[in-house]
């Protein structure tokens, strides 16, 4: 851990300094008049900026009673756009109305430190506006913004590493709180060092010892156990604290260097389907957004598939901007086609990088207790033929009650008959251990076949003595979901599976045809005997609880299966997409037929 001393000896004095300085920013303003993805970018980012030269400044509003947060990312966004444009163009009416929203924010009564993300984000924001405008503000305009930075920013955060403040529980965590906190306003205090060393060195100090526990989430393959949507705030934090640090003091003491970060690039590139759709398990929607945090992190650790896969997004982030050098060349090999990521216990299988119509599946097992968690272990989703199949309904509305504590689980898209799994025994309760902790068992990846094994019996030990859920590619044409289930006492187990699809059954119940978009998929019961389909709305069952103000999940079905009074059972469901409902029936390979166990030896 650096001294106080060390990080102000450090610290390059001139402006800017975070995120880029004069020599950056004159490599940029070039390459904006000679790449054609620059200039692309450059032209949406400036148009955008144009039209915040006639808008109002931002007012301190919590439309919910808890969160300033949509105010402080306003601020944010609009200062990073208004001041690059005016690095770039030196057209003064942007440095002018950069002041004018900053100055607005600087008398606000405060940046609700009990909500500290709101408090980190308009920190960043003022960060960024002083240090990248510095020079076009004069001696009061700079008094201004660095005294609300100081008592509106830093100051509470000492208080929260001091523990001196109900709001500081962020300091110990480990997940996405923990580095745009830390990543917030130790970029914040970046930018101040040289006019309050002594108060800015104690920010950088705390901020380097509490984010190293973050840090370790990303160990050993680069996973994020709260999923895309959370991966790419924490990590758009902890790339522009890394990079803040090393721009402004020639170092990110060891950040970059933690166990799995060199490969957490690779986790949205897995985790979207050739439809361009995420696996979003956890509070996570289907699309990324902007990710400039791919380009800093393709360059940082030479892995152009990284930057290729944020030349998709066609809103940048000014960051976007600063971080790409050029359109990145194509790897000549591609990447394997199914991955595991350890820790956070997700598998994705692929029959092909590169075309829309590719099979795709994606399975976890994991931690039902981590951040943003669903009670969803065993959940899958299915892209074929171009369309989505087997979908995640993503999260609800943060400000239902209780939604983040107590009556979580009452929520239909918080629980496991929300999600695609099995549900044993429904009642009132919990349908998944809250605090379980499950693991992919087995994962192989053959040139033809994959597939991956979880042991979910701890999701399930109130009501089985084992749950085992096998999800395999075969010749990378079909999916097959097999799970086996050995329950206490005779139970009732369903097997659940969302989609956007018209699904229709054949008479016997024993295949359903989706149907989306002019495509069809086929699902087929190869176990138990005298199973059936049934199709049903995407609502609680009614024995679950349905509160008030949830999400309709309107346009969604959920095809279902329902075994009554079983003590055991093995559920095997065929997908493949097909031409149709007369098409011939696809059939399962001899080595898939049998039992989870014996799956191994058909890989040989």
């Amino acid at each position: 851990m650096p001294t106080c001393g060390e990080i102000i000896g450090r610290l390059r004095r001139a402006h800017p300094r975070i995120l880029l300085t004069g020599t950056e920013a004159r490599r940029v303003s070039e390459l904006v008049r000679t790449d054609g993805k620059a200039k692309a970018w450059f032209a949406r980012l400036s148009s955008g900026a144009r039209k915040i030269l006639s808008q109002e400044p931002l007012r301190y509003e919590i439309p919910d009673g808890l969160r300033l947060l949509s105010v402080s990312r306003g601020v944010q966004e609009r200062v990073y756009a208004l001041a690059l444009v005016h690095l770039l163009t030196r057209d003064a009416r942007y440095a002018e109305r950069a002041w004018r929203e900053l100055e607005s924010a600087a008398n606000y009564r405060d940046w609700n430190p009990r909500h500290f993300l709101d408090t980190a984000e308009m920190a960043h924001a003022f960060a960024v506006g002083y240090d990248w405008l510095y020079g076009e503000f004069d001696g009061g305009q700079r008094k201004v913004l660095l005294d609300a930075m100081v008592e509106k920013g830093l100051g509470p955060a000492i208080e929260c590493y001091d523990g001196k403040s109900g709001f500081g529980w962020w300091v110990k965590s480990r997940h996405n709180w923990n580095q745009v906190c830390n990543g917030g306003i130790g970029i914040c205090a970046l930018a101040v060092a040289d006019e309050r060393p002594r108060m800015a060195s104690e920010v950088i100090q705390s901020a380097l010892r509490s984010i190293r526990g973050a840090m370790l989430g990303y160990a050993p393959d680069g996973g994020w156990a709260e999923g895309p949507g959370y991966w790419s705030y924490a990590t758009f934090y902890s790339v522009a604290f890394i990079e803040a640090l090393s721009t402004a003091l020639g170092t990110d003491f060891g950040l970059s260097g933690f166990a799995g970060f060199s490969e957490t690039g690779s986790f949205p590139i897995y985790l979207t389907g050739p439809t361009g759709l995420l696996f979003n398990f956890a509070d996570c929607g289907e699309k990324l957004g902007n990710a400039p945090q791919m380009l800093w992190l393709a360059r940082k650790f030479s892995r152009a598939n990284y930057a290729q896969y944020e030349m998709r997004v066609p809103k940048p982030h000014p960051l976007d901007i600063l971080w790409l050098r050029g359109r990145p060349k194509k790897p000549e090999v591609d990447p394997p086609l199914d991955k595991y990521y350890r820790n956070v216990e997700v598998v994705t299988m692929r029959s092909a990088w590169g075309k829309k119509d590719a099979l795709f599946v994606a399975f976890k097992a994991g931690d039902n207790e981590a951040n943003h968690s669903n009670l969803d272990c065993g959940t899958f989703v299915l892209d074929a033929s171009g369309c989505r199949w087997a979908i995640d309904l993503g999260p609800d509305d943060y400000n239902l009650p209780g939604y983040f504590g107590a009556d979580r689980w009452k929520y239909y898209r918080m629980r496991s008959e929300g999600h695609n799994v099995l549900v044993i025994n429904p009642g009132k309760g919990a349908d998944q251990k809250p605090d379980a902790k499950t693991r992919i068992v087995r994962f192989e990846s053959g040139p033809e076949n994959a597939f991956a094994m979880a042991d979910l019996t701890p999701a399930y030990e109130d009501s089985a003595r084992s749950v085992l859920r096998g999800v395999a590619m075969l010749g990378r044409r079909k999916i097959l979901v097999q799970d086996e289930v050995e329950t206490k006492r005779p139970s009732s187990v369903w097997w659940f599976m969302h989609s956007r699809a018209r699904i229709e059954l054949d008479r016997d119940g024993r295949v359903a045809t989706l149907v989306q978009s002019g495509k069809h998929l086929r699902a087929r019961i190869v176990s138990p005997e005298g199973a059936r389909f049934e199709v049903m709305e995407a609502a609680p069952l009614p024995t679950s609880p349905n509160p008030e103000g949830q999400e309709s999940n309107e346009g969604v079905r959920k095809l279902a299966i329902r075994l009554k009074d079983v003590s055991g059972a093995r559920i095997a469901v065929l997908l493949a997409p097909s031409k149709g409902r007369g098409e011939t029936q696809v059939g399962l390979e001899p080595a898939f037929r049998g039992r989870l166990e014996e799956w191994r030896s058909a890989m040989a």
